[in-house]
């Protein structure tokens, strides 16, 4: 469903979520607001993709003004975990520190001292705390992943009792209560997020990693900090794009954002054989580099300016039909939460457990599942992104925003993994290269590099609506294409909002992959 409105919007993976973040609009308050009511609720109604366990990012603009990034990301504990490596869940994957929560911290304090926001924490989280404790219908979408990892969720911690109790199976349709969840989110509504890493919600935090096995300490909790960052920005057409620095992959979309600006895109077709070699290439250049040089920069220096330059620095040129090239892969089910209030203030927002399920870990009594962040470090031991106390992995995350003169045109993400910056060059294209409505944009045919997290193989994936000369095309040139469904929602459940010059129309959709909702005011 393509929503309008002139004043507000707001878009989320989740028709309840969504709702929870449109009563904050209707109720005064803003874009920050609305999406932390809406990210609460996920945390209880979508929790195999997202939790307070987890990590966050956030892009923040209002016109007029630059953009401002939050990077809310865990770090490393000071213990080595037993093992260090990808395809992780279970203790050793719960290995580095959850940033979701004191990102929230950061974004509300900033709502209430720019953005006029008056709303405290109990009326932002109140709803899902009454959802938690209520009970919330199991989505299709939770019960799919259930289903297609309980051999490696069920023997976590905490697990199957949280999850798959005898009176509230995990299927489609069944209804499930977090109480444990309900009283968490009840001492942060009390207390404020720092009581998620000081006090005693803390010790009962560390606590519960120690006894499922974790390395994660009460004193690493304690040094965990979201931060306020300066995002990334390259031009792309007549505006310029926005996305957060390393170690976010938000450097490796603007890569490919900066690769196909140097190259004219026909506005007429959105599929045809050059729009797709320009796009293939462009990703396997930005992967590529991605995976040799982005890491924790307080730790590594990561040669940004050189990757946003005029060529790629370990990718093969683009423009040829070179053979796919071999990338590491990182996994990604999370949300994607985009907001604009009637005051023009906009929110891109994206929250991860990394994993769904992330790794399978309930924390104790808290009710709080634990994301397996750890897995994204590399195991080869000196590699920028190999493990180390205190430092942040690889991380997936990238909000995105579009801006013309100074206004946001464009809030934009996706959630995915390595699928995160291919489908928002798949989104920005088609709404500023060809003109295309939000719904329009997300429902084209897109293909995707590499494995997905609903199939390993990796060849390049492309839908199967695409136009049939253009996938014949590319076979021909010697590209290891797989045709998939049509809407697959391995390529990306994404989401979008447009903003007219003036600000007087909005324009937004979640993507028809998925079981997300757009409302406006």
């Amino acid at each position: 469903m393509l929503a309008q409105s002139h004043t507000a919007l707001i878009t989320t993976p989740h028709p309840d979520a969504t709702r929870a973040g449109l009563a904050i609009l209707r109720a005064g308050g803003n874009a920050i607001e609305a999406a932390l009511a809406a990210v609460a609720m996920l945390c209880v109604i979508y929790p195999h993709m997202t939790g307070l366990g987890g990590d966050a990012c956030w892009l923040l603009a209002r016109d007029g003004r630059e953009p401002l990034g939050i990077l809310g990301i865990g770090q490393a504990a000071a213990a080595r975990p037993p093992m260090v490596g990808p395809a992780m869940r279970g203790p050793a994957a719960a290995s580095t520190t959850a940033g979701a929560v004191d990102s929230w911290r950061l974004a509300h304090r900033l709502s209430g001292e720019s953005w006029a926001g008056t709303l405290d924490w109990p009326a932002l989280l109140g709803p899902a705390i009454a959802r938690a404790k209520e009970g919330y219908t199991v989505s299709q979408s939770q019960a799919f992943w259930y289903k297609t990892h309980r051999h490696a969720l069920d023997p976590q911690p905490g697990f199957k009792d949280t999850f798959e109790r005898p009176d509230q199976p995990c299927e489609a349709g069944y209804r499930q209560t977090q109480g444990a969840l309900a009283a968490t989110l009840t001492h942060i509504a009390e207390q404020g997020p720092r009581s998620f890493y000081e006090g005693p919600l803390a010790k009962r935090l560390a606590a519960g990693l120690r006894a499922a096995g974790s390395v994660v300490t009460g004193a690493d909790l304690e040094a965990t900090y979201a931060t306020y960052v300066t995002p990334l920005a390259v031009s792309y057409r007549d505006g310029a794009a926005f996305n957060l620095p390393p170690p976010t992959q938000g450097v490796t979309a603007l890569q490919i954002l900066h690769l196909l600006n140097r190259f004219e895109i026909p506005r007429a077709r959105g599929d045809d054989t050059r729009f797709y070699v320009l796009l293939i290439e462009a990703i396997k250049a930005a992967l590529a580099d991605r995976n040799r040089f982005v890491a924790d920069p307080a730790f590594t220096p990561v040669p940004v300016s050189a990757m946003l330059g005029d060529a790629p620095l370990a990718g093969t040129s683009t423009g040829t039909a070179a053979a796919h090239a071999e990338h590491a892969t990182l996994p990604g089910d999370t949300v994607w939460i985009g907001v604009r209030d009637p005051a023009g203030g906009c929110v891109s927002l994206i929250q991860s457990l990394f994993f769904d399920f992330g790794s399978g870990v309930v924390v104790g009594d808290t009710g709080v599942l634990w994301h397996n962040r750890g897995a994204a470090f590399s195991p080869i031991a000196d590699h920028p992104n190999a493990w180390a106390p205190g430092k942040r992995p690889l991380h997936t995350l990238s909000p995105a925003l579009y801006c013309k003169n100074g206004k946001v045109r464009a809030i934009y993400g996706s959630q995915g993994g390595d699928g995160q910056p291919q489908a928002l060059a798949h989104i920005l294209t088609r709404l500023v290269d060809f003109g295309l409505d939000p719904l329009t944009a997300l429902a084209r045919p897109r293909i995707h590099v590499g494995p997905t997290f609903l199939d390993s193989r990796k060849g390049i994936k492309i839908e199967s609506d695409a136009d049939i000369a253009a996938i014949r095309d590319l076979q021909q040139f010697g590209y290891p294409i797989e045709i998939v469904s049509a809407l697959n929602p391995g390529t990306g459940q994404a989401g979008a909002i447009t903003i007219n010059a003036s600000g007087s129309l909005l324009l937004g959709a979640h993507d028809p992959r998925s079981e997300g909702l757009c409302l406006g005011l």
